[in-house]
């Protein structure tokens, strides 16, 4: 029986060689393609395909946002996430229901992938595997990215590896995001505060305010502010001091049981 496939990637040639691999398995069919994650989103509430082929990075909503928006619904796709990632950061994906590709894909892995995929889909037909795993599988996924993957960081003209865990807070300012770590600061490969919260932990780093995302656990001290809201002062090398907003109070006060 045949699958369908759709095929998420904002870079064009990308995902037209990926679906030329593809179209070369008779069990394929390649139903639709989107170059954006709310492409993405469209095509699977109309197309319901069986497998997804989903870029982990993308401008709007990233591949692990659309797959968290779909995981938990029925009939839910079976996902194959698709990096850009360097060797380090595979072991972030190795969970067993869900299977991911490096570009350029290689046609012997992506015959792997397919198999897998296939064989979860039959499972799933069947009523082996509920949405809800699927749900949580990809939970784990994130979850493990974003504890095991560095964090790229441009100082002047070297490119440095941050760990995750010792990011201290972004900032935005002029579609630039500035990384401040403990020891490095530097402007990050993301263009969004978006695109680096979504490949970290968001139990930890938080978006307190719409040009700043920080890391709960490196908040040295809270000060109260105008209007029984807060100011964060941060365990940098400045002590940087940033504003929490309106929304984000609310949450702090409950986390915080102040």
């Amino acid at each position: 029986m045949k699958v369908s496939v759709l095929v998420v990637d904002d870079e064009q040639l990308a995902r037209e060689e990926l679906c030329y691999l593809l179209s070369q398995d008779a069990a394929v069919e390649v139903v639709g393609q989107a170059d954006n994650g709310i492409a993405a989103l469209s095509l699977l509430e109309d197309l319901e395909p069986d497998i997804v082929f989903l870029d982990v990075q993308m401008p709007g909503l990233t591949g692990f946002e659309v797959a968290r928006q779909f995981a938990g619904r029925s009939p839910a796709p079976h996902i194959v996430f698709v990096t850009a990632f360097d060797q380090y950061a595979l072991d972030a994906f190795k969970v067993n229901a869900v299977d991911y590709l490096l570009k350029p894909v290689d046609p012997v892995r992506l015959e792997e992938a397919l198999a897998r995929a296939r064989r979860r889909v039959d499972r799933v037909r069947s009523g082996a595997v509920s949405p809800q795993a699927l749900a949580e599988i990809v939970e784990a996924v994130a979850a493990r990215q974003a504890r095991r993957s560095p964090l790229v960081v441009k100082v002047d003209d070297r490119i440095l590896l941050v760990q995750a865990d010792d990011l201290v807070y972004a900032s935005l300012n002029e579609d630039e995001v500035t990384i401040v770590a403990s020891q490095v600061t530097g402007t990050s490969s993301y263009r969004t505060l978006d695109e680096l919260q979504a490949q970290l932990d968001q139990a930890t780093f938080w978006r307190v305010h719409r040009s700043y995302l920080v890391n709960i656990n490196k908040i040295k001290e809270i000060v109260p502010w105008f209007s029984r809201n807060f100011i964060l002062r941060m365990r940098d090398a400045k002590s940087t001091e940033i504003p929490v907003s309106r929304a984000q109070t609310k949450r702090l006060r409950e986390y915080l049981q102040l």
